[in-house]
């Protein structure tokens, strides 16, 4: 049987490859889109979520959600790479469709309800859709089959300041709630997808392949993939967000450990995730005070790619 689950993303150029993924991959069952700030505002976040699933002539259901942290004043949108309209700044055709009357929040707490212990939440953006379907209904923690995160790093540092990934340093106080809520959850940060590199002959194969969806995907790579040449050096992108679904559907691809894990909100560290792995004494309670999470430390990027590639390409 497929698998269920609710994508819950600010689309950028990376979240558009994972939809496309949710989209195509035969064993996802994708019920719906759920929208946040992040990459870019949310109401541009719905409209590349509702425009993407379009593309790929399939009705998926979005739910528009968080528009700004929960406590810290809400960053710029990061243009310079992601583009003003979150996909490059290429040209994009008329949506047809809107989101639904509910909020983010609303329909994961329905969704989870009506399938419980069945449902997938995979979240690739600043996480405060997830932090307020807790506070709807606490007791979908016990309902989620389980929870992966886009976000955060253990031992690779960050990538908007010297310790904080960009997911959890644009709204540190949801994602403490969320990493800590005690559901099953697992961490893909960037000690994985710094690992992952989709070069230009990869997206000229998946453009190939994916028709109108696939010049939408190849068009905004283009601009992230600037970006990247000149941040990290390399000649492609880091698919930062179709790790999660890779690590869901693969994970054998994947190096992971056990323990606890802290978000910082405020300060130099703020938005830094705080590993204690499982049995290792630390000075202190505190450290091991959390729930028991998962989190990767490596990936096989070669073969994360390749997946990418059997599934789009």
């Amino acid at each position: 049987m497929p698998t269920p689950i609710i994508f819950d993303t600010d689309p950028g150029v990376d979240d558009a490859q994972a939809i496309a993924i949710a989209l195509a991959h035969p064993d996802i069952e994708l019920l719906g889109l759920t929208t946040t700030y992040g990459n870019v505002d949310i109401e541009t976040a719905t409209h590349n979520a509702l425009l993407l699933a379009e593309l790929a002539q399939q009705e998926i259901p979005v739910a528009q959600g968080a528009a700004a942290p929960l406590v810290k004043p809400k960053h710029p949108a990061p243009a310079h790479i992601h583009g003003a309209n979150g996909l490059g700044n290429i040209e994009l055709p008329a949506v047809r469709g809107k989101a639904l009357d509910m909020s983010a929040a609303e329909f994961i707490v329905s969704q989870v309800n009506a399938r419980p212990n069945e449902i997938t939440l995979v979240a690739v953006g600043p996480v405060g859709n997830l932090a307020a379907a807790l506070q709807l209904d606490p007791g979908i923690i016990d309902k989620v089959k389980q929870v992966i995160i886009m976000g955060g790093s253990i031992r690779e540092g960050g990538n908007v300041t010297p310790v904080a990934e960009a997911n959890m340093f644009n709204d540190p106080h949801a994602a403490s709630r969320v990493l800590t809520a005690g559901w099953p959850l697992t961490l893909v940060g960037l000690d994985a997808t710094h690992r992952c590199v989709l070069s230009p002959a990869d997206m000229e194969k998946i453009a190939g392949a994916q028709g109108k969806l696939g010049q939408v995907l190849a068009g905004s790579y283009r601009f992230y993939s600037d970006f990247y040449r000149g941040a990290l050096g390399i000649d492609g992108c880091c698919p930062h967000d179709s790790c999660a679904l890779a690590w869901l559907m693969k994970p054998e691809l994947f190096t992971t450990a056990r323990g606890h894990l802290t978000v910082a909100t405020e300060g130099y560290a703020e938005g830094q995730t705080i590993f204690a792995p499982e049995g290792r004494p630390f000075l202190g309670e505190r450290w091991s005070s959390t729930p028991m999470v998962e989190v990767c430390l490596n990936a096989d990027g070669k073969a994360v790619v390749s997946w990418m590639l059997d599934v789009l390409g």
